[in-house]
């Protein structure tokens, strides 16, 4: 695979596992119903060991627009592939959401909760304060990026095994600082299912949440910019 296919394909494996799970737990009359957050931070964190797993070997994996930007602010890519990375990525998360409404079509037409529908697709606050639910996104995404800043060093790196404790790095994040935005940490994981969730027929179906949508692609961003910088300094 190329760069494109392999980010793609990745990023497929992980928006249909991922928001899978979140199916699985929030809409009626499914075997997973209302089982609860640790069931959709262990559902991510599986997720996300499968695509990277897939990916690393023809693209590195980044999966993340985020990780595509400390990667390229550090000067570890070539900024010709840039395009590449994003287009993977989100062509790769949509495709993968088309899967999710495919396998749950019928419980997205059980379900009259417009709001439980959306959380399918993408993030939302708990508690909506743009600039407290952006400081947020930054946070985790700041600690995504440096930790897998040191775990792809080459003293620290499994190769293809580094899925693993990137996986491990997503849980821990999901389940600590996951509770006030759902913890996109990813923009196309956000973006590419919210585009969908527009386009898709789900029954009855609310806003696709646009205003919101700037929060989880600035703040994972801006936190990957800042754990770029603070590796930068850690490792002159």
């Amino acid at each position: 695979m190329n760069i494109f296919t392999s980010e793609l394909v990745g990023t497929f494996f992980l928006i249909i596992l991922g928001n899978g799970v979140v199916a699985n737990v929030v809409l009626n009359k499914t075997k997973g119903n209302s089982s609860g957050w640790i069931v959709i931070t262990m559902g991510w964190a599986m997720a996300v060991f499968v695509g990277v797993f897939v990916a690393s070997k023809a693209s590195g994996a980044h999966l993340n627009p985020a990780v595509t930007v400390a990667l390229a602010y550090l000067g570890k890519i070539g900024t010709a592939t840039i395009p590449q990375y994003l287009g993977g990525q989100l062509l790769g998360a949509m495709l993968g959401q088309l899967g999710v409404w495919a396998a749950y079509r019928q419980h997205f037409i059980e379900t009259d909760d417009t709001a439980a529908k959306l959380a399918v697709f993408s993030t939302g606050p708990a508690i909506r304060n743009a600039g407290h639910n952006l400081v947020t996104e930054a946070i985790g995404t700041f600690l995504l990026i440096l930790s897998v800043l040191f775990i792809i060093a080459p003293s620290n790196s499994l190769g293809a095994l580094d899925a693993l404790p990137v996986a491990f790095i997503v849980l821990a994040i999901g389940l600590s600082l996951g509770g006030p935005t759902g913890y996109a940490i990813n923009p196309v994981r956000d973006l590419g299912p919210r585009i969908m969730h527009a386009l898709l027929p789900i029954g009855k179906k609310g806003s696709s949440d646009w205003s919101y949508s700037w929060v989880p692609i600035v703040g994972p961003l801006i936190g990957a910019l800042l754990a770029a910088i603070v590796f930068q300094q850690l490792n002159p």
